[in-house]
């Protein structure tokens, strides 16, 4: 084989021809014309309708379910129930893998929740299943429901997904005990459950014994092997199809019951059955984010510097599978400080599991640390924003490893710029605009970890000069479809006009997990890698044929672009693909390649995300009433692939974090555990009036270790430090510390 330069080395010359620009969405125009395909837009032949019916106790049994009534009502195919579900390969109790959570399935007549199914109704049409459901009239044994977190705590096996429940660093107790100043205070945050504009659906279809499955997914290669194992079938015969995903944030990753139950459904009946959540069934089986009580003690001496910081977070989880909430952890890589130590708790209520829920841990945690840091900037006489810059962490707080880039002080200069945080007056309550509002400025420190997941890819030249990418992505709205795309025509080099994608579906290549804001790197990796070995393949080609203007270039080395190779060291000196192709005879070239980290890098450096949040708020001093009237973040997150899409995701996630701070939560009723606000009625989000001016600003960060490609991702930091920059606006403007979030009207009228 011949010897050529690699096409790795090449990438960051070509950056600019594709990577790096503001494309717009590939995917646009089909989502604003409707065109765009969802799951639960899929109707194969013979289609029949599933509604699961939901447990309206907390806890105890079903006594009676009135079966005979749904099956009379015209339309209804089957009612399945515990008394006639039939077997399952795997015990529901049972957790096969990493992302795999205990499910209810019908297993028994047990209630553990409410909204839990507790029956399955299969009708002709949606209407006759939706009847049928309301036909059941459940009877039940009621038994008292485990709600809130003022239970008997439990020390878990691990948090969040797999990690450990404690860690520590140095004498904490030793540098409180040192300290001239200190701060402990204890922060709540509730539960807020996932509502994706594109609630969970799925459409199963058996041909034999082979499974199509249509449902968003954010794992599909991962998710086909785990629904295979549920009806013990080759992983291979599991087909799932998701092009599009109308958010997914971390609960669709996980498979749920009603997705085993609607696969059980088709099997039993031989048609295709389609089961859609409603809104009020989001409020469910499918995860949510847990709600805390976190305490967060810090210590300083007389200059502001942190001798001590201690975070202790206790979680609810459900009676019968455990997600702790990894909040606390969130204090291990922000602030530098010579004793530090996160540990964590958990207590059983009746509820569903939670699960990963955008920023897990991090959005909760921050939320306490950043507010409790402006507490002990306050204690010391500090400006907020001074005192951060004290307790700056030049290298991980934890293990002192370097990062494998910072570039947080420009994130803070230029966001204060941006903001005018110069002129703030550092009392409390001195502000107030020409209505007579009162005006607060606060600020937030974002951080998120930079995880990689396993990709494969594979890759096509073909002999016109297009290019074919093919791996199993996944597109929840962040702009996979597009950025991706920039890094395959670059990987190619070739224009990304001329670039087929290929996604979305299980039997590609495993493009890995959409998680974590893993994606972008994890699979751009592969397909930078397959893009790489087809060009090195068509190279070889070249540079063996002596009727090539390349042959003998070997050593020399050749670089890709525009759809032509040219020699390294003698660029007048090219050939098109496509005469390449020709000449010998070729339909095309392929490339495979993979994307995973190279263990040395988390091993040798920290890996992470920063940014900095600025937020205002106007707070009516008589009735309480609060309004977020400009955000502005600063953000660096490595190499940026596409600049529009990347703004998109932060301006997304500090409207998210403006929700955890003055809107979500839901209120589960401790006498029923039911929970009050399953709707978007009452369960409250941020709309177009909440958000009048939001500002990303894009901070330039090169990273030469955290992958080659550079890139760290963006979709989850912006709501790290937005909900805590808020509730430290909101004391800055009202002289009132409230450290319950969401923030209530109640919480300041009452006290100012």
């Amino acid at each position: 084989m011949s010897e050529i330069t690699p096409l790795p080395t090449a990438m960051p010359t070509r950056m600019g021809s594709n990577s790096g620009q503001p494309v717009n969405r590939r995917d646009g125009i089909l989502k604003v014309t409707g065109r765009a395909p969802y799951a639960a837009d899929a109707r194969p032949e013979g289609l029949l309708h599933a509604v699961y019916a939901a447990a309206t106790i907390g806890r105890g049994r079903v006594t009676s379910l009135n079966v005979d009534a749904a099956k009379a009502h015209p339309g209804v195919v089957e009612v399945i129930t515990p008394a006639n579900r039939p077997p399952l390969a795997q015990d529901p109790d049972d957790k096969p893998g990493l992302f795999s959570f205990r499910v209810e399935v019908l297993q028994d007549d047990t209630v553990r929740y409410a909204g839990q199914p507790i029956a399955l109704v299969v009708a002709e049409t949606l209407e006759a299943a939706t009847e049928g459901a309301v036909l059941l009239a459940p009877t039940y044994e009621a038994e008292p429901v485990l709600a809130g977190l003022d239970l008997e705590p439990f020390v878990p096996e691990s948090v969040g997904v797999g990690m450990p429940p404690s860690v520590a660093k140095g004498d904490v107790e030793a540098g409180l005990a040192s300290a001239v100043h200190r701060v402990e205070e204890t922060y709540e945050t509730p539960a807020q459950y996932h509502n994706a504009m594109e609630p969970h659906a799925i459409v199963a279809d058996w041909d034999g014994g082979r499974l199509t499955l249509d449902l968003p997914n954010q794992a599909p290669v991962m998710s086909a092997a785990g629904f295979a194992g549920w009806f013990d079938i080759p992983p291979e015969n599991v087909l799932i199809r998701t092009p599009f995903i109308g958010g997914g944030f971390g609960s669709k990753a996980i498979i749920t019951g009603p997705q085993i139950l609607t696969i059980l459904a088709a099997k039993m009946l031989d048609r295709p059955v389609k089961l859609v959540h409603s809104r009020k069934q989001m409020f469910g089986p499918v995860g949510h984010r847990g709600a805390t009580r976190q305490t967060v003690r810090l210590g300083m001496d007389g200059e502001g510097r942190l001798t001590a910081l201690a975070h202790h977070s206790i979680a609810a989880t459900s009676s019968f599978d455990e997600f702790i909430e990894p909040a606390a952890a969130s204090s291990m890589t922000a602030y530098a400080s010579p004793a530090l130590s996160a540990s964590h708790e958990g207590v059983r209520n009746n509820i569903g599991t939670p699960g990963p829920m955008r920023a897990p841990g991090k959005a909760s945690g921050t939320a306490a640390l950043e507010v409790a840091i402006d507490e002990a900037a306050e204690v010391c006489g500090m400006d907020p924003l001074d005192f951060r810059l004290a307790n700056y962490a030049e290298t991980d707080p934890m293990t002192g490893k370097p990062w494998s880039s910072k570039a947080l002080r420009e994130c803070y200069a230029e966001g204060a710029k941006a903001f005018g945080w110069s002129t703030r007056p550092l009392a409390p309550r001195q502000m107030r605009d020409t209505d007579g509002m009162l005006v607060g400025w606060g600020m937030g420190t974002a951080v998120f970890p930079c995880p990689m997941f396993a990709a494969e890819a594979r890759a096509t030249l073909r002999a016109d000069g297009t290019g074919l990418v093919e791996t199993s992505l996944i597109d929840m709205g962040q702009g996979a479809w597009t950025s991706l795309a920039q890094i395959a025509a670059d990987a190619l080099g070739i224009d990304i006009d001329q670039l087929e994608l290929r996604g979305g579906a299980s039997d590609l290549p495993d493009g890995g997990i959409a998680g974590g804001s893993g994606h972008t790197a994890t699979a751009g990796m592969a397909i930078e890698g397959a893009g790489s070995d087809a060009v090195a393949k068509l190279a070889e080609i070249a540079t063996a044929d002596p009727a090539s203007p390349l042959f003998g270039a070997g050593n020399a080395g050749v670089v890709a672009k525009d759809g032509r190779l040219h020699r390294a060291d003698d660029d007048s000196r090219s050939e098109a693909y496509t005469e390449i192709l020709a000449r010998a005879g070729r339909s095309g070239v392929e490339g495979n390649g993979k994307g995973a980290r190279d263990p040395s890098v988390a091993e040798d450096y920290a890996l992470q995300a920063h940014g900095a949040v600025f937020a205002e708020v106007k707070v009516d001093p008589d009735l309480g009433q609060t309004r977020v009237s400009r955000l502005i973040g600063a953000f660096a997150a490595g190499r940026i692939i596409n600049p529009h899409l990347a703004r998109s995701q932060y301006l997304g996630g500090m409207i998210w974090g403006l929700s955890f701070a003055l809107h979500e939560a839901a209120d589960l009723d401790p006498r029923t555990g039911r929970i009050g606000n399953a709707d978007l009625g009452e369960y409250h989000v941020p709309v177009n009036a909440d958000v009048p001016s939001v500002e990303a600003l894009l901070i330039p960060e090169e990273d030469a270790h955290i992958n080659p490609l550079g890139i760290k991702g963006v979709g989850e930091i912006g709501i790290t430090g937005t909900a805590g920059a808020i509730a430290n606006a909101i004391y800055h403007a009202t002289g009132v510390r409230v450290r319950k979030f969401p923030v209530r009207l109640e919480d300041l009228v009452t006290v100012m």
